[in-house]
């Protein structure tokens, strides 16, 4: 009897697949059976539109069959969507053959996972009335794909409540949650679990302690699992060496690989990928030329992407950026993290305009749609260059592809928001955002701290604490750096000493840099110093530096001197060292030594970084240089008309050059003309002039404020009535009313200055102003900046006539 008609293509895939391939099609069997097996048949060969179909067949013929226990499994893999897997839960609760099957309840629980409806999963499998292992396995598994981290330790907690023995399955399952929640005790406990029911001895287990122990920073036990394997394959090697290539153990990856290759191992795409990264970042361009010489012997550069992404890697981690761009142009073939490669590279090398210009073909040229990493690559440039206004159509397009609720984007859209002057925005999106990861919490925390607001970043870490974030690094690289800016030396001090004590977190160089920047601010100098000698790790030249810059805001020549000896023997290639050396002379007028400096910049054919400022103005970013402009901007002439006019009215409120700030021993009406045409004051009066009046301005530069700058632009706010936010290497600023929110804390030995402008009669006498320091210009009067109060009082004892009308003292902390 040949068995009942089947659909179109039943009886060629009835003698081809896999169980059935022996079956003589006219073999009588029972008809279940046979359906069963051409179910199961059609869903391997993923063809559900076959296997649909017999189940109807099945069930509505002329000789309708009961389906089994048997029958829906294969139906519940195969399934295209959630809609036909819950008419299948639907059909199979109406027979009764879900409950007794723990086998159809456990395919069923893994596909409504496969579609991420984890409620309906998870009410499955609470009312399964028998659970085995790999039921439990589905339920984890799928948890874990969906990235429910805490969800799934739950269950696996509940597991072991039970009395459920896990497997190498379950473990597997598990151990990435680990990484994902960055605890390193359940990494342990799941170790000590492996160890407990012998799964120690699993090649399989082995491989993903390695991994999770090298994701979390766990070198020592991560070695450990290594030199206890019995046997290691290829994923194995591969573990390990990823695990010292993500910690920067740079040395240690390339000795890696070359006994993989002694204990006959042949090294594959991935292992190329870890060292073409640890070449990289120790800038070993022989090793680097080298890897890509293997990589074209084994003929991976023809055809594998992976390997042709991880060269343009490689030499972008080596500044080598035309030469990545010229591997990524020969690309036999470009994905998405390809050119998400390329635009990284670039920002890794401080380019931020070509990141965005690569960005803008690939979405021009290429049609590809922009992934995760394409906006934790892109967001970063606009941030970096204050282009907001182009960064808000990102925010836009994170919207529409859903990736703004991905942790990592909306980590640098908070970046970007604070970084432009969106300081309440930056919050807010921080607010409405889950924050059960360190990253968010850095990122609003380095916000509130270039922003000035130090206290605000001190009680934000707080609060971290309390909802159970443990910090890491970055935070207290962040924290650190929010108290230098805000003066906190004190609870700086604090908070570096509680880092390994209070939570095991071990200092790295930035740290030391963070507290001698802090210690530099605050004027103490030969605490800094000794602070640097008692290092127990080598101070490196971001060490040194900080120091560099102390002394060049207080004047301290000659330990600047002892501090850029340093600087040139660690970096000599740097020239923003031999700039502040240069600048500490000229300030003081010792032009020989600005001279010595020069020449030995000029010897090495080093070249200064130009001072730049731009502005963004209806879409579209505008820079500005210091100093004659080889290319003049299109409004260069009502610049100069508008700098002019600002100029006269702020000499009229007690405005006074400060020349000191002015590198070139040249004539005092062209020091003037210098300071006058310094890039933030181009880009400000570009943006007084084409912008609506009391309309907020910002500005945002490579490099620090001068003094002078800083001073000019609190005239500027007044006379103009606008909000200023200036954006320096540094830190934030934000004028107003003759004010700026950093106090003066930035520019005047480390004290927070005191501005008080009095109205008084033009015939006031002028030993009250030559006490304070202070200049008049008709009735209006500005004080000395380093005024004491009780000095106040006795210039007022002086004054005979005229009311006097002050503007609120800047008190420390505010």
């Amino acid at each position: 009897m040949q068995s009942p008609a089947l659909p179109r293509g039943g009886h060629a895939l009835l003698v081809t697949s896999g169980h059935l391939r022996h079956l003589d099609p006219h073999l009588q069997v029972p008809p279940l059976l046979l359906a069963n097996y051409l179910v199961a048949a059609f869903s391997r060969a993923a063809a559900p539109r076959l296997a649909f179909p017999l189940l109807r067949r099945l069930l509505a013929g002329a000789y309708p069959l009961r389906p089994d226990g048997f029958t829906f499994p294969p139906l519940f893999r195969a399934t295209p969507g959630p809609a036909p897997a819950a008419q299948l839960h639907a059909c199979a609760l109406r027979l009764g053959l879900l409950h007794p099957s723990v086998f159809a309840s456990g395919s069923l629980v893994h596909a409504y996972l496969r579609f991420s409806r984890v409620a309906e999963a998870c009410r499955v499998f609470d009312e399964m009335t028998e659970r085995d292992v790999p039921a439990w396995n589905a339920m984890l598994s799928g948890l874990c794909r969906n990235t429910r981290a805490a969800d799934a330790v739950a269950l696996f907690g509940r597991m072991v409540g039970e009395g459920v023995t896990g497997d190498a399955v379950t473990l597997s399952s598990v151990l990435p949650m680990c990484v994902l929640l960055g605890d390193r005790a359940l990494a342990r406990s799941m170790h000590v679990y492996a160890v407990k029911h012998g799964l120690d001895g699993e090649l399989f287990v082995n491989n993903a302690l390695i991994d999770v122990y090298g994701k979390l920073g766990m070198l020592e036990e991560a070695q450990w699992v290594f030199d206890g394997m019995a046997s290691r394959d290829l994923v194995t090697w591969n573990s390990i060496i990823s695990a010292y290539e993500q910690d920067g153990k740079v040395a240690a990856v390339v000795e890696l690989f070359h006994g993989m290759r002694e204990s006959g191992v042949s090294p594959d795409v991935l292992t190329l990928v870890s060292l073409a990264s640890a070449v990289g970042q120790c800038g070993d361009e022989r090793g680097a030329k080298s890897a890509h010489c293997y990589v074209m012997k084994m003929g991976w550069d023809a055809g594998d992407i992976i390997a042709g992404n991880a060269m343009v890697d490689m030499y972008a981690k080596l500044s080598k950026i035309e030469v990545a761009q010229r591997v990524f142009d020969n690309l036999p073939a470009r994905d998405v993290v390809s050119w998400n490669t390329l635009i990284t590279g670039y920002m890794q090398n401080g380019l931020a305009n070509d990141a965005i210009r690569t960005y803008n073909h690939m979405q021009t040229h290429e049609g590809l749609k922009p992934a995760q990493g394409t906006f934790v690559s892109v967001l970063p440039a606009y941030s970096n260059l204050g282009a907001f206004q182009q960064g808000l159509l990102m925010h836009a397009l994170s919207i529409k592809t859903g990736l703004n609720l991905d942790v990592y984007v909306h980590t640098c859209l908070i970046d970007l928001y604070a970084k432009c002057g969106k300081l309440a925005e930056a919050m807010l999106l921080f607010e409405h955002m889950p924050r059960r990861s360190t990253a968010p919490w850095n990122a609003i925390i380095a916000g509130l701290g270039v922003h000035g607001h130090g206290a605000k970043a001190v009680n934000l870490f707080s609060q971290m604490q309390q909802e159970g974030i443990k910090p890491d690094q970055v935070t207290f690289v962040s924290l650190l750096a929010a108290c230098s800016h805000a003066g906190l030396v004190d609870q700086g001090r604090s908070f570096f000493d509680s880092m390994q004590n209070v939570y095991g977190v071990v200092p790295i160089a930035k740290h030391y840099a963070c507290m001698v920047d802090m210690l530099g601010r605050a004027g103490q100098l030969d605490e800094a110093f000794e602070f640097i000698q008692g290092m127990p790790i080598k101070p490196d030249s971001a060490v040194w530096g900080a120091l560099l810059g102390a002394c060049r805001i207080h004047g301290n020549v000659e330990m600047g001197k002892v501090v850029s000896q340093k600087l040139f023997e660690l970096d000599p290639e740097n020239v923003g060292y031999y700039v502040l050396m240069s600048n500490m002379y000229a300030k003081i007028g010792k032009w020989n030594g600005v001279d010595a400096v020069r020449s030995l910049v000029r010897r090495q054919n080093l070249q200064k970084t130009p001072g730049w400022s731009s502005m963004e103005v209806k879409g579209s970013v505008n820079v500005f240089y210091s100093g004659t402009q080889t290319e003049p901007h299109p409004q260069h002439e009502e610049i100069q008309r508008e700098l002019q006019d600002l100029l006269a009215k702020m000499k009229s409120l007690g405005y006074v050059p400060d020349y000191s700030f002015v590198l070139q021993d040249v004539e005092q009406d062209e020091k003037e003309q210098i300071l006058n045409n310094h890039s933030e004051r181009l880009a400000i009066a570009f943006g007084i002039i084409n912008t609506p009046p009391r309309t907020p301005l910002h500005v945002y530069k490579n490099l620090r404020v001068c003094g002078d700058c800083h001073n000019a632009t609190k005239y500027i706010s007044k006379i103009t009535e606008r909000e200023i936010v200036v954006r320096d290497s540094n830190r934030f600023h934000h004028f107003k009313d003759g004010h700026c929110s950093c106090g003066d804390f930035c520019h005047y030995s480390g004290k927070r200055q005191k501005s008080l402008f009095l109205n008084l009669p033009a015939h006031s006498s002028t030993r009250c102003l030559s006490k304070l320091g202070g200049t008049a210009s008709g009735n209006r009067t500005l004080l000395g900046t380093g005024s004491s109060m009780k000095e106040l009082l006795e210039v007022l004892q002086l004054l005979v006539t005229g009311p006097l009308e002050t503007a609120p003292v800047q008190k420390k902390g505010q």
